[in-house]
Parts: C-alpha cells; structure tokens; sequence
C-alpha cells in the first residue's frame, strides 16, 4: 500500500528542490549583503553580488536541467521570500530595541534595516527585470554550438548584470547625486565578476543537479 502511494503521488526532482530552497535563501541575503562595500583588487562593488551572482547561476542551472518555463516560475516565487523580507525588515525596524542591547549594535542594525522604499523598490524592479532577462539569453543560447554552458552562462549574466545595474542605480539615486561614474564602475565590476566566477559556478551547479537526479 506505502509503494503503491509513493509511486502515484507526482515527484519534485531532487535538483529543483535543493536549488529552489538555496535560490530563497540568496534572495533574502542579497540585501543584507548590499549594505557592504567591498574592494577586490582595483574593483569597488557593493557585496550583494554574491549573492546576486549565485541567483543567476542557479536560474540559469533550473534552466539548463528543467527548461525555461520552471527556470522562470523560480524567479516568480522568489519575489515571495523577498517582499516577506522586506516587510519584516520594516517591522523589526519600528520595533524599540531592548534596553539591554549595546547602543552601537542597536544603531547599526537600526542602519542596515532602515532601507528607504525607494531603495527596496529598486532592489524589486531590478531583481525581476535581470533574473528574467538572464533566463530568458540563456535560454536563447542553448542552439549554440557544442551548448557551450560556461559561455552561455557568462554572456546571460554580464548582460542581465548590465541591466540590474541600470536598473537599480537609477531608481535608487537618480536625483540624489550624479550616477554616472557609479553606473559604469558598478557595470565594470559585474561584469569582470561574472567572467571570473560564473563559468566555474554555472558548471558546478549543472553537475550538482545531475548528481541530485541520477
């Protein structure tokens, strides 16, 4: 009777499971990430895209396993875990800190979750135009020759990496201050990023998802 249920009840692949559970949980960290800048030799970038870099190979790996249409729902559902992280973020902040919490640990969480909206909505616009864009070249890509992963998988990021850019640097500070010396430093650095870091990441996790379903 146990075989007979499993055997009938539809199966999520292992790959997309585990992949799916790890894309949520960069969605989430990306933002906290972003509050950082960092130096990487002569590279100035802001640390979410590691995170953010993760969530492009992972789409684009949903994509090379299950096709672009769950490659496409993963990026759906993954503006769930990131809108719940901005509401909490929201709540915790209008929340009074304890009076036992050292004043500069208050301030400085106080600081990272104190995100104007019109931060968070960049971060939004940004993450569903390029996540979307990525799947989308990358799938466009598969007629290449010999199905090149690591190159497909590069042009899908720097260019969806251009955009994200783009995106979230005009809406967050248009106005504020000239952007046009950090759009091209921020566009430099991801994609020098995605050159050095997703052929390597792209590969992994495709074999990571053939070893999870074989």
């Amino acid at each position: 009777m146990t075989t007979s249920t499993a055997a009938a009840s539809p199966g999520i692949p292992r790959s997309l499971y585990v992949l799916s559970v790890f894309y949520g949980g960069m969605v989430c960290l990306a933002g906290v990430l972003g509050n950082k800048q960092v130096s990487i030799g002569p590279l100035a970038v802001e640390a979410g895209i590691f995170a953010f870099l993760l969530l492009v190979v992972v789409s684009s790996a949903i994509a090379e396993l299950h096709g672009r249409e769950t490659a496409n729902s993963l990026v759906k559902f993954g503006f769930v875990p990131l809108l719940f992280a901005m509401l909490l973020s929201w709540i915790v902040y209008a929340l009074p800190a304890s009076p036992d919490m050292a004043p500069e640990n208050a301030n400085a969480i106080q600081l990272i979750l104190g995100a104007t909206g019109r931060i968070w909505a960049a971060g939004v616009c940004a993450y569903g135009v390029s996540q979307f864009l990525n799947v989308y070249i990358f799938s466009r890509l598969q007629n290449m020759p010999g199905r090149f992963l690591a190159v497909r998988g590069v042009i899908a990021s720097a260019l969806s990496q251009i955009v994200d850019t783009l995106i979230f640097v005009t809406i967050a500070f248009y106005g504020v201050f000239p952007i046009g010396q950090l759009l091209i430093g921020q566009m430099a650095a991801k994609v020098a990023l995605s050159v050095a870091l997703v052929p390597f990441l792209i590969v992994f996790f495709v074999r990571l998802g053939k070893r999870l379903d074989a």
